[in-house]
Order: structure tokens, then sequence, then C-alpha cells
């Protein structure tokens, strides 16, 4: 099955081999679980409890949403535009260039197009719809994150990919050109150009796992993802339980003006590879503030919450926290579809 891609070897396995991160056979986690982060005593979802059990976990219908298409022709007053396209896809403009992150058009969350979560809100836009992209950002290769039909069409363009280490050996099976992809370890960074203007994309530490199939665990690494132009800088989660990296990050790649952080996916027992609503705040407290865009959410159902549980929460605690997330969304010029 194509879809679940190509483990890494020849060259890029060697670069692997030379990470600090990987342990001999697979990448790992380097920093200590915090405590309370994850319940040892909470009971894991069975299969049929994850496929068909908890409440609400869709919406009735699909949701509003607002094509962002008369906006993009629009530039962004502050320089800096980010629009959640679903899930942790966001298309962000930054100082004239523009960044996709972890494109996901695709009907399901699955390595098949008959079986696995399935989207219940539809993208707003076409992928084909969507202006010239600079580049394409992956975090890592989970199926909600690394979407082969989306990533068979953008392979179409001449558009770079910077992702993590190893998942490069996907996006080449799939079609994309090897001088067209840029693999990072953690602290890594890549810049881009367009005519004058440039961006740099640096790979920092996220605590979470990776594979798509049943022997490829951790072959492949996480991250998260910062971009940084002259005049402004976004941090980009991918997946992650709350760490302590994240009070280094800032202290490193910091201050930003946009927060991307997960939201949604979370379980008790999961917390320490998933934020949740509660950690995304602490989490964007260690990373010094800017304006929040709550992501992974309001897509697909990937945890036994109510697929709104994570915005609800959030809005709860943000206020009781002082943290209100669309004041300051508005002030970075976010628009949201």
């Amino acid at each position: 099955m194509k879809s679940l891609g190509k483990k890494p070897d020849g060259l890029r396995l060697e670069r692997i081999k030379a990470s600090q991160l990987w342990a001999g056979e697979s990448f790992r986690n380097i920093h200590p679980v915090l405590p309370g982060l994850r319940d040892l005593g909470a009971p894991r979802p069975t299969l049929t409890e994850f496929l068909c059990g908890g409440n609400r976990r869709v919406p009735l219908g699909p949701l509003p949403a607002v094509s962002p298409l008369e906006g993009w022709r629009r530039p962004p007053t502050s320089g800096l535009r980010a629009t959640w396209l679903g899930h942790s896809t966001v298309l962000i403009k930054i100082d004239g260039m523009r960044v996709l992150t972890d494109p996901v058009w695709g009907p399901r969350a699955s390595p098949s197009s008959v079986a696995g979560p399935k989207r219940f809100q539809p993208v707003p836009v076409a992928l084909r719809a969507l202006p010239p992209i600079d580049a394409v950002l992956i975090s890592h290769d989970h199926y909600d994150h690394l979407d082969y039909p989306s990533i068979r069409e953008l392979a179409k363009q001449q558009v770079p990919f910077v992702t993590s280490l190893g998942v490069g050996a996907h996006l080449q099976a799939w079609g994309v050109a090897p001088e067209r992809i840029t693999e990072l370890d953690w602290w890594e960074s890549h810049t881009l150009h367009n005519g004058k203007k440039a961006l740099t994309v640096t790979a920092a530490p996220s605590q979470h796992f990776s594979g798509r199939g049943l022997r490829d665990r951790n072959a492949t690494l996480w991250s998260s993802l910062v971009v940084r132009t002259e005049r402004h800088a976004v941090f980009f989660s991918g997946d992650t339980g709350l760490t302590t990296e994240y009070r280094t990050i800032r202290e490193r790649l910091g201050p930003f003006d946009l927060v991307m952080l997960e939201v949604g996916a979370f379980q008790p027992s999961w917390g320490d590879i998933h934020l949740g609503p509660e950690n995304a705040l602490k989490a964007h407290g260690l990373l010094g503030g800017g304006a929040f865009l709550p992501v992974h959410w309001g897509t697909f159902s990937l945890a036994m919450h109510a697929w709104d549980e994570p915005a609800e929460t959030l809005f709860a605690l943000g206020e009781r926290a002082n943290a209100t997330c669309d004041a300051h969304a508005r002030r970075a010029g976010r628009t949201h579809a």
C-alpha cells in the first residue's frame, strides 16, 4: 500500500544514525516525562471504544466555514496572517512568503480510503486553489499530519518541503524530487529565499512518536517547527506532550508573534504525547506568550472526547487565566476558516 510510505535507507539512514536522538533501532524522547502528565491508572480505550465509543464525537453536520480566498487577495497589514484550514493545516503569510503546515486534504486520517477516522469537516478551500506556496512544513509522519493524497498533489508543484529527519523517505517515494526535500534534526535550521525575501525554518524539540505501519515505529523523527523572518517569528507545535523544553525553545528561538499549539485528541493516559487544552495553556506560558492559535481539533475524531470539548475547555480555562485567544489572534492578523 503506497500510502504507508517508505522507511529511510541509504545515506538518509546514515544521517539518522548520527543523531543524538537515535537510540540504536529507533528515535526516542530524551526529556523526562513531567510528573502527573500521564495518568497510568486511566484505562486506555479499546479498539472498539476508540472506533464506536464516546458521545458527540462528531457534529451533527458541517460547521460554518468562511472561504479565505477573498481575504488572501489583500496583504496582511501587520505582515503576518495565519489561516487555519482544519486540524493542523495552516497557511501562514509571513512578510511576503507563504508557508503551509502539515497539509491534510484527504478524506481519512488512515492508510485506507475506506476505513479509519473520517473527516467530518471539509477544508474550506481546494488544494489546487491555494496561492503559490514558498514552503511546505511537515512535523512528523502520522496520517493526520502527513497525508498521501495531499503530498501527491503538492509533488506536482516546485514547492520545497522542510521536515523532520527521515520523513523525506515518504515524500520521495510519493514523487517529491529529492532536491526539494530538507530534513532537520532538532535545533537545525534551513533558510529559504524568494527573491529578496527570506525565511528560516528551525526544527525544535517535541515529545511524541512516529510511524505509519506495524514495523516502522519511531523510524522517523518528530519535531516542533519555528518559522522566522527579520520581522516575525511563528511557533508550530506539531504533536507533543508538555515538556520544559518549551522554555529552552523560547530562550533560543523566541519571542514569538504567533504560537500554534495542538489542543485536541487528548486522553488522560496520553498526557505525555498530546497537550490538550490545559497543558496547551501551560506550554503557551513557557513559550513566552504571543497570539495563540489552537490547532489539531475540529476535523477528525481521534479521541473519546466530544468534538468541541477542546475549544470549549480552552475558552473556559483561558478566561480564568486571563488569556483571551480571540483578541490576541486579531492582533496577529489571523483569519480563521
